[in-house]
C-alpha cells in the first residue's frame, strides 16, 4: 500500500437539549457529528488508512523506532551515534538506566494510542454504516473493520511486549473524563488481541485478493500468523510468571492450532524468497515471503523535525547507514551490530553480510565518531545498500523502504518452537532445515541438525557440538532465530519471552569490551523485562508504575 489516502482531522461534537419542542432537540447546524462524515464507502476506507498511518511514525520529539528497543535493549546491537551522548533516551535503553522521563518511550507509547484512537473510531462507525449492495457491500464492510481491529491488535502487541498491561481502550473517546483509564492486567490485553485477531480473521480476504496498489494492507494470512505468534508469546509469558501472566486457555495449543491454519490455508499465498537479501530491497517490498510490513513511500512533502505525521518515508535508512563521509549518501552511524551477534553466525553464512558490515580503518573518515564503545562494525538490513553503495535519498526522512515486521522465515522458526513443545521433534527438524536450506542454497554449507556447532550463552559462549536430543533442538531454533533475523527488531522480545533475558545479557555483557562494560547498569531480574510507564502518562491516568522504576 505505497500511497496513502490523505485524511483531516474531525471536529466531533454534539449538543443534546432538554425540551418539548422537537426544535430543541435538533443538533445544531454549526455542529458536525462524527456519523455525518461516514456516508460512503470512501469515508470509511479512509478512516481505515488513517488508522495505518501511525505504524509508520518515527519522529517526534525524539526519534523512536523500536529497533532502539528490538536490537539495542538486547545483545544484538549498541546504541551508535556520534558518541554516548547522541540521543540520550536511547543510551538509557541500551545500558538497562531507562527511568520514566524517557522521551522515547513516551512517543512510542503515544504513537500506538493514536494508532488505536483511529482504529477504535472506524470500527465503531464502520460498523454503523448501512450495506447498500453498490457503494458499501457486505464484504467491504467486514474486510475493513477486520483492518481495523488487526491494526488495533498489533497496536496493543506492540504495547503489552514493552510496558505490560497497559489501559484498555475499546471505544473512541469523545469527553475529557474518558481520558482516565485504568491499566488492564497483561492477561486482559492479550485476550483482546487475541479477540480482535479472531474477528479480523473472519473478515478479512487473503494476499492474492488485493491490487497490488493496496498490497501491504492487513491479511487473513496475517490475522492467522499473528493470532499464532500472540498466543505462544501469551503462554511463554504465563509459564515464566512474566508480568503476573496467567492464561486461563491452552495457548501453545491455540498457537499450533492457529499456525497449522496458516499452514494449510495460505500454502499458495506465501512461500520463502530464494534469496535471502530480497527481502530487504525496494523490488522485494510485499514479496512472497511478507506476511505484514510496514508501507513507506518517497512522498514529495515530507519533512523531519515537525513531528508524527509530517512523512511518510522512514528515516531508519538514514539513521543505521555509516557516519563516514567517505561513503556517498552517508548517515548517523546509530544500530551497531555488537561483536557477540557477529560471532553467532557459522562459517561462511551467507546472510552475515546482508546483515553486518565491518569497515576497515581505511574506510572510516572520523574514528572516534564511528567507532562506538569499540564496536566498528554497521548494520546493513534498510539502509537501501545496493551493489555495496548507499542508495541516494531525496531527503533524510523520506526512504520509502519497507519495515518487514513478520516475514514466513519468521513464522517457520516460531512454528519450529511450538512443535518441539508438543513434542513433535520431526516437525521442529523440519521447519528449522527449511529456513537453513534457503539460507544455504547450493553451497556446501550450514549443516542439517545436527551436525554444526553453536554458541552457548549458558557456557560463556564457547561453541557446543549439537546432539540429537529436544534441549540441543531448542538451542538450534533460538540460534536460527537470532541468524535469520539479525538486526530486524526482534531479539530482545525473544530473550525476553524465553525468560533468559537476564542470563543472557549478563553473559553478553561479560564478552563485551571494556568500554561498553563502563556504560553499563546490572541487569535486574524482575524489572528490566519491561520498561516504565512514561510519567506523564501516569500523572495523567493516575497510573500504577511497573515494578522496580
Amino acid at each position: 500500500m505505497k500511497r496513502y489516502i490523505k485524511y483531516g482531522v474531525f471536529c466531533l461534537s454534539s449538543v443534546v437539549f432538554a425540551g418539548c419542542n422537537d426544535w430543541l432537540r435538533e443538533d445544531s447546524p454549526m455542529l458536525i457529528n462524527v456519523g455525518d462524515f461516514f456516508i460512503a464507502s470512501e469515508a470509511a476506507i479512509q478512516s481505515v488508512n488513517a488508522a495505518y498511518a501511525p505504524l509508520m511514525w518515527e519522529y517526534n520529539s525524539t526519534y523512536f523506532s523500536e529497533w532502539f528497543i528490538g536490537d539495542i535493549a538486547s545483545d544484538d546491537a549498541l546504541k551508535g551515534g556520534q558518541n554516548i551522548s547522541d540521543m540520550a533516551d536511547a543510551y538509557d535503553i541500551e545500558n538497562f538506566k531507562t527511568i520514566d522521563n524517557n522521551g522515547l518511550l513516551l512517543d512510542y507509547y503515544r504513537a500506538k494510542y493514536q494508532g488505536i484512537g483511529r482504529a477504535n473510531l472506524a470500527i465503531e462507525q464502520i460498523s454503523a454504516m448501512e450495506v447498500d449492495g453498490d457503494d458499501m457491500t457486505q464484504d467491504l464492510k467486514d474486510r475493513l473493520i477486520g483492518e481495523a481491529k488487526f491494526l488495533r491488535a498489533y497496536y496493543y502487541f506492540s504495547l503489552v511486549r514493552v510496558f505490560g498491561g497497559v489501559p484498555k481502550v475499546e471505544a473512541p473517546i469523545y469527553s475529557s473524563d474518558g481520558w482516565i483509564q485504568p491499566r488492564a492486567s497483561i492477561d486482559e490485553i492479550f485476550g483482546l488481541i487475541v479477540s480482535d485477531l479472531k474477528d479480523a480473521e473472519s473478515g478479512l480476504v487473503n494476499k492474492s485478493r488485493y491490487d497490488a496498489a493496496d498490497l501491504g494492507r492487513a491479511t487473513k494470512g496475517a490475522a492467522q500468523a499473528m493470532l499464532a505468534k500472540v498466543y505462544m508469546y501469551w503462554g511463554d509469558y504465563t509459564a515464566s510468571g512474566f508480568a503476573g501472566a496467567q492464561a486461563t486457555v491452552d495457548c501453545y495449543g491455540e498457537a499450533r492450532t492457529w499456525a497449522e491454519k496458516f499452514l494449510n490455508e495460505q500454502a499458495g499465498e506465501y512461500s520463502l524468497c530464494s534469496k535471502y537479501g530480497d527481502n530487504f530491497t525496494l523490488e522485494g517490498e510485499n514479496g512472497p515471503e511478507s506476511i505484514f510490513e510496514i508501507q513507506y513511500t518517497d512522498e514529495p512533502t515530507s519533512d523531519y523535525g515537525e513531528g508524527n505525521g509530517f512523512t511518510r518515508g522512514t528515516f531508519t535508512t538514514i539513521m543505521i547507514r555509516s557516519r563516514s563521509t567517505q561513503s556517498e549518501n552517508s548517515g548517523w552511524g546509530f544500530n551497531k551490530p555488537t561483536d557477540n551477534l557477529v560471532a553467532e553466525f557459522e562459517v561462511n553464512d551467507p546472510r552475515l553480510s546482508e546483515a553486518v558490515r565491518v569497515p576497515k580503518d581505511s574506510e572510516m573518515s572520523n574514528l572516534a565518531e564511528e567507532i562506538y564503545l569499540g564496536c566498528r562494525n554497521l548494520a546493513v538490513k534498510r539502509t537501501l545498500t545496493v551493489n555495496g553503495s548507499y542508495e541516494e535519498l531525496s531527503h533524510d526522512s523520506r526512504s520509502p523502504l519497507n519495515n518487514v515486521v513478520f516475514r514466513l522465515s519468521d513464522f517457520y522458526l516460531m512454528y519450529a518452537e511450538l512443535c518441539l513443545k508438543a513434542g513433535d521433534t520431526p516437525a521442529a527438524k523440519t521447519y528449522l532445515e527449511m529456513v537453513r536450506a534457503r539460507a544455504r542454497g547450493t553451497k556446501d554449507i550450514l549443516p542439517e541438525f545436527p551436525g554444526y556447532s553453536v554458541p552457548d550463552y549458558r557456557n560463556g559462549y564457547a561453541m557446543r557440538q549439537l546432539s540429537d536430543t529436544p534441549e540441543d533442538l531448542e538451542l538450534a531454533v533460538r540460534h536460527e532465530r537470532r541468524v535469520e533475523l539479525a538486526m530486524e527488531g526482534h531479539r530482545w522480545f525473544d530473550i525476553v519471552r524465553w525468560g533468559v533475558a537476564k542470563e543472557i545479557m549478563d553473559a553478553y555483557k561479560a564478552q563485551e569490551t571494556l568500554e561498553a562494560q563502563a556504560e553499563m547498569s546490572v541487569f535486574v531480574k524482575g524489572k528490566h523485562e519491561l520498561f516504565p510507564i512514561p510519567h506523564e502518562e501516569l500523572l495523567l491516568g493516575g497510573l500504577s508504575q511497573n515494578s522496580g522504576y
